[in-house]
């Protein structure tokens, strides 16, 4: 009986090369060329905020034959407060907001990765049902109910609700990594006399500080760049934040000040990228071994 091999014919007339150099050098390629099509518009943004007010809408480039400070110090100083005044807004409610995910968020996901009641898997189950609803759907109820409390103008309705576990994906994000650490770590802390509260700060805490960390990473990049909920809540100037603030740079009936709009959300993305650099590498472990078991 004779065998008849069949060999592959080169894709396009050509054989695929094997070479892991040549196969470097392409991935390299195009995901240098992907970078440049993300990053493009926020280096144009910084590089616009140099520029003076007349040629900041002129050109796509990035080069200028004039740069200046003008639209820093006038975007600084302009509107109705200081802008630092929107800074230390947003800071405090940043600040407020990952301090109440953290500790309501791991809580209830130690609950629900170590500790045993009625109705555990029901309970998680509608919990991450919440996921599935949008913003919008409840923001009518939540208006009504923060109204009625009087909470209106007032930073309460944008902190309060982080101390209350509202979070589903973060308590989510931190079951699973709980559920990753061994259990016997638990029993040695029961033999040592350890309750569900020493249990919880002194070995579950420190462990789980990757998740913690994607946690605060994440909170920090939602509340910093919160637009809707400062715009629903807070109608005093005095109460904005930085998202208000660059809002006000914007008029529909007269002429934009693009120029201090650029230069100030430069300033307003420098923190985000200072986080996101500083928590790096907390959040691909908390992101990589979440989910593992």
């Amino acid at each position: 009986m004779t065998t008849v091999s069949i060999t592959a014919r080169p894709w396009l007339g050509r054989r695929r090369t094997r070479n892991p150099l040549v196969i470097g050098i392409v991935r390299h390629a195009v995901l240098i060329a992907v970078l440049v099509v993300m990053l493009y518009p926020v280096v144009w943004m910084v590089a616009a905020s140099f520029r003076p007010t007349a040629e900041v809408m002129n050109s796509l480039g990035l080069l200028s034959r004039h740069y200046t400070l003008d639209n820093y110090r006038h975007g600084w100083s302009a509107g109705q407060l200081d802008f630092s005044r929107y800074f230390l807004n947003s800071i405090a409610i940043t600040a407020l907001s990952i301090a109440g995910n953290l500790f309501s968020c791991s809580l209830t996901a130690y609950a629900f990765a170590r500790l045993e009641f009625p109705f555990k898997r029901m309970l998680f189950g509608l919990l991450l049902g919440t996921m599935l609803l949008p913003y919008h759907v409840t923001l009518v109820p939540q208006y009504i109910l923060f109204n009625q409390l009087a909470w209106m103008n007032t930073y309460l309705p944008l902190v309060v609700p982080k101390w209350l576990g509202t979070e589903a994906f973060f308590i989510f994000l931190m079951v699973q990594f709980i559920r990753t650490l061994p259990r016997e770590l638990d029993d040695a802390a029961r033999i040592d006399g350890c309750g569900h509260w020493r249990t919880f700060l002194r070995i579950i805490m420190p462990l789980a500080l990757p998740a913690l960390g994607t946690t605060a990473l994440f909170t920090f990049i939602n509340t910093w760049n919160d637009f809707l909920g400062p715009l629903l809540y807070l109608n005093r100037p005095e109460l904005w934040t930085v998202s208000l603030g660059l809002n006000s740079f914007l008029d529909v009936t007269g002429e934009s000040a693009y120029g201090s709009l650029f230069a100030m959300s430069t300033l307003a993305l420098a923190p985000i990228v200072g986080f996101f650099l500083g928590a790096q590498k907390l959040l691909i472990e908390g992101v990589a071994t979440t989910g593992l078991k």
